[in-house]
């Protein structure tokens, strides 16, 4: 891994405590009533969303059993807010990480404010102790290099006298495709049997679930093009099973969809030593717009058909990472 240009801006960050469910126990009963109550209600966070708020809230009152005693709520204070965000920079954790861990708990403390206070009297002169924070400081975990259309191709070869076909229909798909990996894992295995109207170059999927604030998400078709197709057969035909989704591992006789962890440790122990530098699932989504982009695409059709995005200053300003060196250089001559 030494070998491996990491592209690292700074040191990775000590991850906060998972709590488990016996530390959770552990918490006062009355936090984690409320806690409890809170996700319960709140019919509209995505699932997703849903496991993100549990893990931070319970992160946060296992902070405060730790440090303050395991105060119920309404006695903890901006003050003690404060010391929160301070543990969370010195262990590293980067402005995002952190910003959706205080979103977490701000929409906790919200509920709180507007709900509770109505019906539990200790709870009557409860403020949001989140609001008037100092912004929190934006940083960079590492260098956003797109994958290029050279070491796609090394990513492929090297794959194939491998015969490793589930990397295969993985890297072709979320290269070519510019879906996520949340979205990925729902293309099902009837989209090899589509019927490919003579001279289009790619099949639609079905709908799948997009990001979005609502448990139902934003509905996306995918266009998946012929190259990301012949690997997704590939892989099909060689997987020794069948099942109702494409993207799935068999493990002690079970098959489920392949996991986040699986995806981080592919492009980490498989894909990072290919082309030696540092690969995360990120960067895929990123590296399809951009070699769109490069090949002349128009950034409307882009952004509406390949992206999925409602607005183009999304596209150009999060998923564009093209270097533009022949433009700056013209403007000096």
């Amino acid at each position: 891994m030494s070998e491996i240009d990491m592209h690292l801006l700074r040191e990775p960050a000590d991850k906060l405590y998972e709590i488990t469910d016996e530390m959770w126990l552990e918490i006062n009963k009355e936090s984690r009533e409320l806690v409890d109550e809170f996700l319960d209600v709140n019919k509209q966070l995505s699932p997703k969303t849903k496991k993100t708020y549990t893990s931070a809230l319970h992160q946060f009152f296992w902070f405060v059993r730790e440090k303050f005693n395991d105060k119920v709520f309404y006695k903890i204070t901006k003050r003690d807010f404060m010391k929160y965000m301070s543990y969370m920079q010195e262990r590293g954790l980067s402005s995002s990480a952190i910003s959706l861990r205080k979103s977490a708990i701000s929409s906790f403390c919200n509920y709180i404010e507007n709900v509770v206070a109505d019906d539990i009297s200790e709870y009557k002169n409860f403020r949001n102790f989140t609001r008037g924070m100092p912004a929190i400081a934006k940083n960079r975990v590492y260098d956003k290099i797109p994958i290029n259309e050279e070491e796609y191709k090394l990513m492929i070869s090297t794959l194939e006298e491998r015969k490793d076909y589930l990397g295969l229909a993985y890297v072709a798909t979320m290269f070519n495709v510019g879906c996520r990996r949340a979205e990925l894992i729902q293309f099902k295995s009837e989209i090899v049997n589509y019927e490919i109207p003579e001279g289009q170059k790619y099949v639609l999927s079905h709908i799948v679930r997009g990001k979005g604030a609502s448990i139902d998400g934003k509905s996306i078709r995918y266009m998946i093009n012929l190259d990301a197709l012949h690997y997704i057969k590939l892989w099909l035909e060689n997987r020794g099973y069948e099942h109702e989704y494409i993207f799935t591992v068999k493990y002690k006789g079970k098959v489920k969809h392949i996991s986040e962890t699986w995806g981080n440790d592919f492009c980490m122990k498989v894909l990072s030593p290919i082309v030696k530098r540092r690969i995360n699932p990120h960067l895929f989504k990123s590296s399809c717009i951009t070699y769109l982009l490069e090949k002349g695409v128009d950034l409307k059709v882009v952004s509406k058909y390949v992206a999925q995005h409602n607005d183009t200053s999304t596209t150009s300003n999060f998923y564009d990472l093209r270097d533009f060196e022949e433009e700056k250089n013209k403007i000096f001559e």
